[in-house]
């Protein structure tokens, strides 16, 4: 499919995941058609020769139909960490999943790529995990008409990343020390680049069709491994304090009500489950996987080109 140019629509192409995806498509030669709520929020696309950025409601059933209008593929990045207001949990994943199947019929749109999580199931302690399960549930039972591959990423770093930047912004605000939950929670980091090779490579690939790919870094980690190699590759002090499972759930509780929501009961009952793969679909595309403690100094240093920049404008706007 892929060996000739595409008209692809990126939901949740404005974020960490997206805006790498789309970035390779248009220089693969592929159309891309990115809806977002807000202009602004796809403001760095705009250089990319052939991106669309639309202003959409892409949970109104109308406004997705006539997104998917002359699209070879939608491709569903969209996801939520925590609830706010009317994104619940089951709007955003399984709602969302149940109307991209509708309107891709609608349209004669067949091919799908959808993003999931690795742990994801219908028995998951999380709403996060289970809902992400409905929406895989909702694409497998559209199998006869929908040509969907399924992808259950681990956790994802990279560069414009809220998994370390979040932990490296926490040490220097605490000077190095954290309270952390579940610290020993396991996981099995992959590097965005490599997540949107996976995406590329099913794409051209129609044997992905109708599979679930888990995607796992090298390396499998627990949390308090993955913030240590942050703070290292920041150069910022480290001191762990291993919360109780108690403890961790209270403070789940408290900063869930904290404006933008830090962490969450939902998160830390998402923590109580190991996202490590069991069968890396990685192996399966043939991907060679970039090793976290490899990247990561190359955009938390303090030496790398962005943080150089970002003080110099601080410098300036004092």
């Amino acid at each position: 499919m892929s060996g000739r140019s595409l008209t692809v629509c990126v939901l949740g192409g404005t974020g960490f995941v997206g805006t790498e995806l789309v970035t390779r498509l248009v220089r693969d030669g592929h159309e891309v058609r990115v809806p977002t709520r807000r202009l602004i929020n796809g403001a760095h696309l705009k250089v990319l020769p052939t991106v669309q950025l639309v202003t959409a409601n892409i949970h109104n059933s109308r406004v997705l139909g006539q997104l998917f209008a002359g699209v070879d593929v939608v491709i569903n990045l969209v996801g939520i960490l925590n609830e706010r207001g009317r994104a619940t949990f089951r709007a955003v994943h399984k709602d969302l999943a149940t109307k991209v199947i509708e309107e891709m019929r609608a349209q004669r749109v067949r091919r799908l790529l959808q993003m999931s999580s690795l742990a994801a199931g219908a028995q998951a302690p999380s709403q996060y995990l289970r809902t992400k399960a409905e929406a895989e549930a909702q694409v497998r039972v559209a199998a006869a008409t929908i040509d969907a591959t399924i992808f259950r990423p681990s956790v994802i770093f990279g560069e414009r990343d809220s998994l370390t930047h979040r932990f490296a912004g926490l040490l220097r605000m605490s000077h190095g020390f954290l309270p952390l939950a579940r610290p020993g929670a396991r996981f099995a980091p992959i590097y965005v680049g490599d997540v949107v090779e996976a995406f590329m490579r099913a794409l051209a690939d129609r044997s992905t069709i109708g599979k679930s790919l888990d995607l796992c870094g090298p390396d499998v980690m627990t949390l308090e491994q993955l913030v240590r190699l942050t703070a290292r590759a920041a150069h910022l002090p480290c001191h762990i304090l291993p919360l109780p499972d108690f403890i961790a759930a209270l403070q789940g509780m408290v900063m869930g009500m904290l404006p933008g929501q830090p962490f969450s009961t939902d998160n830390y009952r998402s923590l109580t489950i190991d996202s490590v793969c069991k069968q890396n679909g990685c192996e399966t595309l043939g991907l060679t996987l970039s090793r976290m403690e490899a990247v990561v100094p190359g955009y938390l240093s303090h030496h790398s080109l962005q943080n150089q920049l970002d003080r110099y404008r601080r410098s300036a706007s004092r």
